[in-house]
Formats: C-alpha cells, sequence, structure tokens
C-alpha cells in the first residue's frame, strides 16, 4: 500500500493550499486576520486532516469521521475562494484553477469515504 504522501488526494489537497498561499498574497492588508487566514487554515487543513484520517485507518468510523472535516474544510476553501473572486481579490483566470482543484480534491475524499477499503480499512 502506497504511503499517506503517494496519494493523488493528499498531492492535489496540498498543492491547493500552496496555491491558496501564492493567491493570498497579494489579498490587502486589512484582510489578513479575516478572509487571508480563514483560506489559508481551512486549505492547509486538508492535507492536515487527511494524515490524521490516514493514520486512524484502523478505525473506520474514526477514519470517516477525519475524511468528512477535510472535506469540509476543502468546502470552505472554495467558498472562500468565491469570496476572494466577488471582492476581486484574485482573476477569474486565477478562481478557475484553485476552484477546478478544490472540486477534484472533493471528489477524491468522497471515493476515499465511499471506498475505505481501497485505503486499508477493514469494516468491524
Amino acid at each position: 500500500m502506497a504511503g499517506l504522501k503517494d496519494l493523488i488526494v493528499y498531492k492535489k489537497s496540498f498543492e491547493l493550499s500552496m496555491m491558496v498561499f501564492v493567491l493570498t498574497k497579494k489579498f490587502p492588508v486589512e484582510e489578513r486576520y479575516s478572509l487571508t487566514t480563514q483560506i489559508r487554515n481551512s486549505s492547509r487543513s486538508v492535507p492536515a486532516n487527511l494524515a490524521e484520517a490516514y493514520r486512524k485507518r484502523r478505525y473506520l468510523a474514526a477514519f470517516i469521521a477525519k475524511l468528512t472535516d477535510c472535506d469540509g474544510e476543502n468546502a470552505e476553501t472554495d467558498v472562500h475562494l468565491d469570496t476572494a473572486l466577488a471582492c476581486n481579490y484574485i482573476a477569474p483566470e486565477e478562481h478557475a484553477p484553485a476552484a477546478a482543484l478544490s472540486a477534484e480534491v472533493g471528489r477524491l475524499l468522497s471515493d476515499m469515504m465511499n471506498n475505505p477499503g481501497k485505503y486499508g480499512v477493514k469494516a468491524r
């Protein structure tokens, strides 16, 4: 079985968190303690919670619960990306790839939740 950092969902979620970091560098200073912090935290939370889920593979309920947290944080990131676009902090051509990556991460997380056996989780 592959390790955590070999999983496509980990790579994609980490890529999204780095993309968000770069995008937020140009947010206005007045957003430093609100939108900038929120979107950075939510985007970074996805691969971090994924790491926790991966370590809890022996417990189906814990695995699914952490993946549910990942999915929620990813959805939050997507909303923050929409907010940044609506506030003209990012351009549509910056928003589109980030939103698409967020959607892909969401699909991959759903696959993990629906098929935990593929990731070494045994139903008890």
